[in-house]
């Protein structure tokens, strides 16, 4: 014993950089703080694209079959094809996700100051195979954003199996931003991005 105390106070600095790869390695907690650091500059964050005065082949808005139907706590279903005229952000996430739990602080400032905002639809699509543990993770952190579940197969338009996964349809039903990995949807920089899109015809 008397030789780990020794050996301790000589290599402190290296003990202390040890158990703090072991938490971040074992706590999800813990891994989702450090990412949000790293999100918080800002580095990591997609950007909406301008919408285009001649419409090219690719930026036609999504057709029929590449709907996209999501269930809520009351059963109800929402399908992608109806939301035209709105504005829609889609999250695709699950508790266990280590970057989703990152970046969900900033969704849910987001939320809070768009969901008055008729115009604006948030589908946070959970993506757990029990939804019970999305449905307790919401609770837990006290998160108040919409817990829908996919009803059917998710098109590889909007999903293509990387979690986090953020889309935003413009009111066409146009995608103009696909990010695959975590971000922070609370800078006003991204705020501006949304009202420009909440502006157009």
């Amino acid at each position: 014993m008397e030789k780990f105390k020794i050996w301790l106070r000589k290599n402190w600095s290296t003990a202390l950089l040890v158990s703090i790869f072991i938490v971040l390695l074992v706590s999800p907690d813990a891994k989702a703080w450090l990412m949000r650091q790293i999100i918080s500059t800002g580095l990591m964050n997609s950007k909406i694209e301008e919408k285009e005065t001649e419409p090219a082949v690719e930026s036609t808005p999504l057709s029929s079959t590449e709907n996209f139907s999501v269930r809520n706590d009351k059963g109800e279903i929402i399908n992608t094809s109806d939301l035209k005229g709105k504005v829609v952000f889609i999250n695709f996430w699950a508790s266990w996700c280590p970057p989703c739990r990152a970046e969900f602080p900033s969704i849910q400032t987001f939320y809070d100051r768009f969901k008055s905002n008729k115009d604006l639809v948030f589908l946070t699509v959970n993506l757990d195979e029990q939804t019970a543990l999305g449905k307790m993770y919401l609770e837990k952190e006290q998160f108040t954003v919409p817990f829908l579940v996919a009803e059917g197969s998710i098109p590889t338009a909007f999903f293509n199996g990387s979690l986090p996964t953020t889309v935003v349809l413009d009111k066409s039903g146009k995608i103009r931003m696909h990010h695959a990995g975590m971000a922070d949807y609370s800078k006003e920089s991204f705020y501006q991005e949304i009202n420009q899109l909440l502006n157009e015809k």
